[in-house]
């Protein structure tokens, strides 16, 4: 059981360090994404809940709508809320990199959960497979829902629009992954080149961030320094 724990748990650490020391300008209080990461863990039990009544109750009845519906919609609108109610408004969300490192807790606390709880059902041989396309995949749809969460609040204009698209982009991109597995018998084929593209999608949006905070902190610090004088 210690294993499993461990080989659950840890490809979720491993890559919520990763986002986090990338934020080379100001980086986060621990107990702020501590807490980030532990709330998406929670997540996973409505949602296996609502899943399990929409699977039970014959609701679903195709591959897209699995994929994009009971899948998509439903795990990223979840961690959507979280980081919009929980995070957004707090203090420590101070520049616009942090909804990289929040976006990224959220999901891969859900990630860390779920994997665990396949791993204690299907065995510790799926681990590697986990560790290389669910986990990642999750961590890469919470870096791109904070970094739209991010360019929404410290915007000057526009700031409804990237709220829709922090959630309408990793609702897409989750369930076009999902689709691939579900429909497609050769579905390797088409996952590596999928995440291939979305490492490339998730790391640009990485940059830009650091882009964003750094022009952004730098503009603070030219308005304030007058008055410092």
């Amino acid at each position: 059981m210690l294993g499993i724990f461990s080989a659950g748990i840890a490809p979720g650490l491993a890559l919520l360090s990763y986002f986090y020391l990338k934020d080379e300008v100001e980086t986060e209080p621990i107990p702020v994404v501590f807490r980030t990461f532990l709330y998406g863990a929670l997540l996973v039990f409505p949602i296996m809940f609502m899943q399990h009544v929409l699977e039970t109750e014959n609701i679903i009845t195709s591959g897209w709508m699995e994929a994009f519906f009971s899948s998509g919609l439903f795990e990223e609108f979840f961690k959507w809320f979280i980081l919009f109610y929980a995070v957004y408004q707090h203090v420590a969300f101070d520049e616009p990199f942090d909804g990289i490192v929040y976006g990224a807790a959220v999901s891969l606390g859900f990630a860390t959960a779920e994997n665990i709880f396949y791993l204690v059902g299907n065995g510790l041989e799926h681990a590697i497979g986990r560790a290389l396309l669910p986990v990642p995949s999750h961590a890469l749809f919470g870096v791109i829902m904070g970094y739209y969460m991010g360019k929404s609040k410290f915007s000057k204009a526009g700031g409804k629009k990237w709220i829709l698209l922090s959630l309408f982009v990793p609702v897409i991109l989750h369930g076009s992954y999902d689709y691939i597995l579900i429909t497609q018998e050769h579905w390797l084929y088409y996952i590596m080149p999928f995440m291939v593209f979305l490492w490339w999608f998730g790391l640009r949006k990485v940059k830009k961030a650091r882009a964003l905070s750094a022009a952004y902190l730098k503009n603070q610090y030219q308005h304030q320094k007058p008055l410092q004088t």
